[in-house]
């Protein structure tokens, strides 16, 4: 019997799920972040010119409470403020931040090794495209 679309939709919330509340212990427990500030350094050290709004789209946030993380961020001197274009304020990673991002990258690896990385070099790439594709279709909400 094949699953059903919600049964599909139930293992990938599952995963996801699995994920986040591991990779939010051991953070917490081995870095002292959490798995959001680790979403923030991550696109930070990605692309750091993104301004506090694509942040927040990327990190699945609103603005304010984007405002406010960095704000703490800061204040934790994981990330420092710069002058953007006009009144924009940007952010970059401290030297600390990178440090946390990179201890933070290790973990998640580790993390998603012991799940995803069950499946083959193969699956992984079919998983990723099947996703990519699945994701496409909906609709972001503002």
């Amino acid at each position: 019997m094949e699953p059903s679309m919600q049964d599909v939709g139930l293992a990938v919330k599952q995963l996801q799920w699995r994920h986040h509340r591991e990779a939010n212990r051991r953070l917490r427990l081995e870095v002292g972040i959490s798995l959001v500030q680790w979403d923030v350094l991550r696109d930070l050290h990605r692309d750091p010119d993104l301004s506090l709004h694509d942040l927040a789209m990327q990190t699945f946030q609103t603005d304010q409470s984007m405002g406010e993380l960095a704000k703490r961020m800061v204040a934790r001197g994981l990330l420092t403020r710069v002058d953007g274009p006009g009144r924009a304020v940007r952010h970059r990673l401290s030297d600390a931040g990178e440090a946390a991002y990179q201890a933070g990258s290790g973990i998640v690896d580790s993390i998603l090794a012991e799940s995803i990385g069950l499946l083959t070099a193969d699956e992984q790439a079919s998983l990723h495209a099947m996703l990519t594709k699945a994701a496409s279709g909906l609709p972001i909400a503002p």
